[in-house]
């Protein structure tokens, strides 16, 4: 699946330099972050920060998460050469031909800044990193309903929002998600809530079956799955599933594509019934807002709707692995790997953590 932020997803930041209210400290800041070293190889580096200036945040992270999809195929090397400008991260540094640092899922505690914000937790989209310090336009208070943890699926999110408008579900119409991961039973999550729709996730991991019916949709595994959809979004990043996902839909049925395969070739069952039940193969990508809202709403308004929407405790199912950040290089190892089927968001943990 593709849930990954390019450039141009990033919010406009601006500082203005003029600005007094700001704590600016002659101290250096002593930092840790993950960096990719080379293809299937990760360290952690130590690194000093410059004092803060004006219009800046120094933020202390509480967790960060693995965007098990692109970060993956990030760390194996497999961005492709015409698509390195629009993959880059917000705030990544370093290029795709390594070393580089790369993320953005992070939340921690604002320690310096402007008054209103010290103290809070913040959403950033920001790499896996013990302190940073970025502009203050860059950070996103969360709602005081939204646990820390639970707000890593902030990116995700967005991401299943964006296709749904891209998609725009009509009330009554039989959904069908193909992949139970974190971007798939978030799709699902959203779109049980669209009145009368019937929803379907299809995965080939029988343990997603309690959490998709938890988020209000049933699941099946790809050999029992009902056909003639209305709508089909595909999730899996692999062509067996866009093959199920085609053999799902109904005539002249939508089928979104929100896989991102990178460098990889991929086999479409363009053949058979497609042309004969016309069908519509349309993708969604987070890095633009889709089409029909684009006019009036910003990257940073889509966010913060995503962050709000997370007081769903139902949600917090969808963490469904842990680690300190001292282990993250071995598990970008195993979540680049065959073994990680049974990953959903995979959270770490930083040594300090404030009163989380």
């Amino acid at each position: 699946m593709f849930d990954g932020y390019s450039h141009e997803h990033g919010f406009r930041f601006h500082c203005d330099r003029s600005r007094t209210d700001h704590m600016t400290e002659s101290a250096f800041v002593h930092s840790r972050a993950c960096w990719i070293s080379a293809p299937l190889k990760a360290e952690l580096r130590s690194s000093v920060l410059p004092p803060l200036i004006p219009g800046d945040v120094r933020v202390r992270t509480v967790h960060s998460g693995v965007s098990r999809g692109t970060e993956s195929l990030v760390f194996r090397g497999e961005v492709p050469v015409g698509e390195i400008h629009r993959m880059r991260a917000p705030f990544q540094e370093g290029e795709f031909s390594f070393p580089l640092k790369y993320g953005y899922v992070n939340v921690g505690r604002v320690e310096a800044g402007p008054k209103d914000l010290i103290g809070q937790l913040v959403f950033c989209l920001y790499p896996h990193q013990t302190v940073f310090q970025v502009p203050a336009s860059a950070v996103l208070p969360l709602p005081p309903d939204v646990p820390p943890s639970r707000a890593l699926l902030a990116a995700n999110l967005e991401t299943a929002i964006n296709a749904m408008w891209d998609c725009a579900p009509r009330m009554g119409e039989r959904i069908a998600v193909v992949g139970g991961g974190t971007l798939g039973l978030l799709v699902a999550w959203l779109a049980s809530q669209v009145p009368g729709c019937r929803v379907q996730v299809i995965d080939t991991q029988p343990s997603r079956a309690s959490i998709a019916e938890s988020l209000g949709a049933s699941f099946s595994l790809p050999d029992g799955a009902q056909a003639e959809a209305d709508l089909v979004v595909h999730t899996t990043g692999n062509a067996a599933g866009l093959a199920t996902a085609l053999r799902l839909a109904a005539f002249e049925a939508t089928v979104l594509e929100l896989s991102w395969y990178g460098s990889r070739a991929v086999s479409v069952p363009l053949g058979e019934a497609f042309h004969s039940r016309r069908l519509v193969l349309k993708s969604s990508q987070v890095g633009s807002v889709a089409t029909p809202m684009r006019e009036r709403w910003s990257h940073r308004q889509r966010l913060e709707l995503a962050l709000k929407m997370l007081a769903d405790p139902r949600l917090d199912a969808l963490i469904s692995h842990t680690a300190p950040f001292d282990e993250l290089p071995q598990v970008l190892q195993r979540l680049a790997g065959p073994d990680a089927a049974d990953v959903l968001c995979h959270r770490i943990d930083y040594p300090e953590m404030f009163g989380t």
